[in-house]
């Protein structure tokens, strides 16, 4: 990362797009960017590579490339230096036209931070793919995220579908798979593929939503990844949900000029009754307009508003949940996590924020980050469903 930066600042004036697979990618190498600018400005000054970057082959690579640029390192550092980072990727890369990251999903959450970094550009979500195969291509790219729809490709392997019911609490059969030509527009499935490499049958994971076709091939919205739960009674909250959730309280904190940067959770159980704990790192824009801590509050509570009438009535009526808590962990805390599952062998381009931990190592990091702690101040709504 340090050398591709080193990179696209020497050609600053030739970049057109910046882009990584998911969103979460760029956002980090924005930050890898704010951290390590100083270095880079001297490394462009002196046109010499940072001692640290060992590797033969890129040392020799970037020997070629590297000269010395006062002029670009003044630039550089008087950029970067500034507190306010608004639209730092226009400013560094003025002919930037668009942003090339896949923000459908959970991956939805990053845009407010997209936006922030880059002063509004669009952003192309291109393709939908694992490291299975690749699935489908948006074919039109330049859509809204919310309005995203991947074309599946036939050609890159044998794709069948599992029916999903999101009101049921039973799983489809194996034997209720359907094909790729006898899906139907607005039911939802779970993706199944054969592939070229020798996976059979082999179940992805995702949720999509049929929204059309394309001549003969069907059109899928990205709803979710599948069995990602918070539960502590009877409730289950999946990554959807738990998303909208986020959404609706991080509105909250608008006018504080703050958004939430990352998030994940956890259902601690070591407390009776249980309860949702909700990591939150945030973008605050303004330090001296920082929500207090009764906003805070509040953002509890509004996440809870959000959630499914069972948590609300083990809020209310069952005494079975206990008040959602949000805990405020330190900015570049999601960036150890990730650099924590690197290290355990996860692929960076893969690479996703768990929306649920449970993992002891991944929790002691998040809990000696926090830095506040934040409960719901009262009950959410809940009113009994009548039945005749």
């Amino acid at each position: 990362m340090y050398t591709q930066m080193l990179c696209g600042l020497y050609e600053r004036e030739q970049v057109l797009r910046l882009g990584a697979v998911f969103a979460s990618g760029l956002v980090r190498a924005i930050r890898f960017l704010q951290l390590h600018w100083e270095q880079l400005a001297h490394d462009i000054r002196t046109g010499t590579l940072n001692t640290l970057i060992t590797n033969p082959s890129v040392c020799e690579r970037m020997g070629k490339i590297m000269k010395p640029n006062p002029e670009l390192a003044d630039f550089v550092a008087n950029e970067c230096c500034k507190e306010n980072w608004e639209g730092i990727i226009t400013r560094i890369w003025p002919k930037t036209k668009y942003l090339d990251v896949i923000v459908t999903g959970a991956m939805a959450q990053y845009i407010p931070t997209l936006d922030y970094y880059s002063g509004g550009l669009p952003k192309a979500c291109t393709m939908y793919a694992a490291s299975e195969c690749y699935f489908g291509l948006n074919l039109n790219p330049m859509c809204k995220p919310s309005e995203v729809s991947y074309t599946i490709m036939p050609n890159m392997g044998y794709f069948e579908f599992l029916p999903h019911d999101p009101t049921s609490t039973t799983t489809s059969s194996p034997t209720n798979l359907v094909d790729l030509v006898d899906v139907e527009v607005g039911k939802e499935y779970e993706l199944v593929i054969t592939t070229y490499a020798g996976l059979y049958r082999y179940r992805v994971g995702d949720i999509l939503r049929v929204t059309g076709f394309h001549n003969s091939a069907p059109q899928f919205h990205f709803v979710r990844r599948k069995n990602v739960l918070l539960s502590i009674d009877s409730d289950k909250t999946d990554e959807a949900e738990l998303q909208r959730a986020v959404e609706n309280a991080s509105k909250l904190l608008r006018e504080f000029n703050t958004s939430v940067v990352e998030y994940t959770s956890y259902a601690d159980t070591k407390t009776i009754p249980g309860h949702y704990v909700i990591y939150w790192e945030l973008l605050m824009k303004d330090l001296n307009n920082s929500p207090s801590d009764e906003v805070l509050n509040q953002c509890c509570l509004a996440m809870e508003e959000s959630l499914n009438t069972v948590y609300r009535q083990g809020r209310v009526a069952c005494n079975s949940i206990g008040p959602l808590e949000i805990r405020v962990v330190k900015n570049g805390t999601f960036e150890e996590l990730m650099d924590y599952a690197i290290s355990r062998g996860a692929s960076i381009n893969q690479y996703k924020v768990p929306r649920c931990v449970n993992f002891a190592p991944i929790l002691e990091l998040l809990d000696s980050r926090v830095m506040s702690r934040h409960f719901s101040p009262s009950l959410p709504q809940w009113t009994p469903e009548r039945r005749r």
